[in-house]
């Protein structure tokens, strides 16, 4: 009997030390279990990330079996765009352009935080195509990962490996925009 409860919490222990290691996102649980879609929605950090995969019918691929690799920007990196441009992206008229802005921070793929550090050349950077054909480069400087778009501008992973069910996210404080 001694025996079965030091293997049952043992069993507990290791269930408990899974389930931590995937990381608390805004406030809400991430669970492996559910996909990008499921869990993005529970962050209180990604409601305008939300709002922008709803306002651009995305909602559907983000919750097919990928796998996917998401750099997802909080609220305060769409809150850094020149006042309006959300807003404006928002419209139904400019739901291409909302579209090809969001794919731009998609890769096909699992790609983890070590995966990145493992493939970063010499140069420190690893690069990948987003799925919006758009080119993206990581920058491993020191513990820090960074996330740049084809015009330079980078992105830092604040929170990396997420993982979903269909994928990966890694939360960054900026937007990654396509030229």
């Amino acid at each position: 009997m001694k025996r079965t409860l030091i293997v049952l919490a043992l069993s507990l222990s290791t269930a408990t030390s899974a389930f931590a290691a995937n990381p608390d996102v805004g406030g809400a649980p991430m669970f492996e279990t559910k996909n990008i879609v499921e869990n993005a929605v529970n962050s209180a950090d990604h409601t305008t990330l939300v709002a922008a995969v709803q306002a651009a019918g995305l909602v559907e691929t983000l919750q097919t079996p990928g796998p996917f690799t998401v750099f997802a920007p909080v609220n305060d990196a769409f809150a850094a765009l020149p006042a309006g441009t959300v807003e404006t992206l928002l419209k139904p008229e400019n739901k291409d352009t909302l579209v090809k802005i969001l794919t731009a921070h998609v890769v096909a793929g699992d790609i983890s935080a070590n995966q990145i550090r493992r493939n970063a050349g010499a140069d420190g950077f690893y690069h990948m195509q987003a799925v919006s054909g758009d080119a993206l480069s990581a920058q491993v400087r020191g513990n820090n990962i960074y996330i740049y778009d084809e015009n330079g501008n980078a992105g830092k992973i604040t929170i990396s490996d997420v993982n979903q069910s269909n994928g990966v996210i890694h939360v960054v404080n900026k937007v990654l925009l396509p030229k």
